[in-house]
């Protein structure tokens, strides 16, 4: 059977990884080198895709024992150690046996801490210096910590007040080349036997901001819908965005259930703006006949706790871009 090449979940191997020769180049470099490194992008760029990349490479498969530890999913402190645990030893422990193990390890090591910024969201206050205090005195290790909320990362590692300050590099994941991106999916259609009309991936690149899993799960699409032999042509792309979005209507329609009349009516107007400013000055506030400034502040902390709004150099925007398309048919 045919694989679809343009993978949409986990990484699977080299062939299907478009790009990123650069950063993996200078995060293997950092790593090798004895620093701890941040890794920091916008959601769904690809940053776990880049390090399981990065982790196979000979430098490192064959030198280093390595770890991806994905926290987005735990709430508190007895949760990360859990899954540290899972995954280290693949056994519930302490923090003291899971550094105790990894001293005592036959080679080096190198653990990702994944969307790391969740730490900031746990109830206790002293995460950060606890897990500090175990990582500097952990000599036979290496930590990337890899998070896409760039301001609580900021926070973290560039604050004198935080435990964590000057103790790390910093690598910045931006968007793959589009004409490097043009090339990756030129060659997988023409290997599987089709043509893809030249413009394509540009065209889907500039739809979704050239976001790494948007224009994977497009491409999916568009490579699925593709038959040996026919062409893929740019007025397939349309047809596909909107299937993808009516695959997840439902889902769509319960998120926007769940949320009270203002938060509904902010998250609308954020969506008219593609990316809203000053969203509780007077001018965006008539604009989109919201209430009162306070009830704006309250309703974009809810949106923002439920990430259904993320914020990014001043400007809020709809984290699902294909719910931010969903909405749009529905104002």
């Amino acid at each position: 059977m045919l694989k679809n090449p343009f993978v949409t979940s986990g990484y699977d191997g080299p062939e299907y990884f478009c790009d990123r020769e650069e950063e993996t180049v200078k995060l293997i470099r950092q790593l090798t080198n004895g620093n701890n490194v941040v890794l920091m992008s916008l959601r769904r760029m690809g940053k776990t895709g880049l390090l399981h990349h990065a982790f196979q490479q000979e430098e490192i498969a064959n030198e280093y024992h390595t770890f991806v530890v994905d926290i987005y999913s735990t709430k508190n402190l007895n949760e990360l150690v859990a899954e540290m645990g899972k995954v280290i030893l693949n056994a519930d422990a302490t923090l003291d046996q899971i550094f105790d193990y990894i001293k005592q390890s036959d080679r080096p090591c190198l653990i990702a801490i994944d969307e790391f910024q969740q730490i900031a969201h746990y109830p206790e206050k002293n995460v950060e210096a606890i897990l500090r205090t175990y990582i500097q005195h952990c000599s036979n290790a290496n930590f990337v910590f890899s998070g896409s909320e760039r301001h609580l990362l900021a926070e973290m590692f560039s604050s004198p007040a935080r435990p964590f300050y000057a103790s790390t590099s910093t690598l910045s994941l931006g968007c793959i080349d589009s004409i490097k991106y043009e090339a990756f999916a030129k060659a997988h259609f023409e290997k599987a036997g089709k043509h893809l009309e030249a413009g394509v991936v540009a065209a889907v690149y500039d739809k979704f901001d050239g976001v790494t899993w948007y224009i994977q799960k497009v491409l999916n699409h568009l490579f699925a819908e593709t038959d040996a032999g026919e062409w893929c042509t740019k007025e397939m792309i349309d047809v596909a965005v909107d299937e993808i979005v009516k695959d997840n209507g439902e889902i769509y329609a319960d998120l926007l259930y769940q949320l009270t009349a203002k938060q509904k009516e902010l998250l609308m107007a954020i969506n008219i703006e593609g990316k809203a400013k000053t969203i509780t000055g007077s001018k965006f506030i008539k604009a989109h006949h919201l209430a009162a400034a306070s009830s704006v502040q309250t309703a974009i902390k809810s949106l923002m706790d439920r990430q259904l709004v993320t914020f990014h150099l001043g400007e809020y925007e709809i984290y699902d871009k294909f719910f931010g398309i969903w909405l749009s048919s529905k104002s």
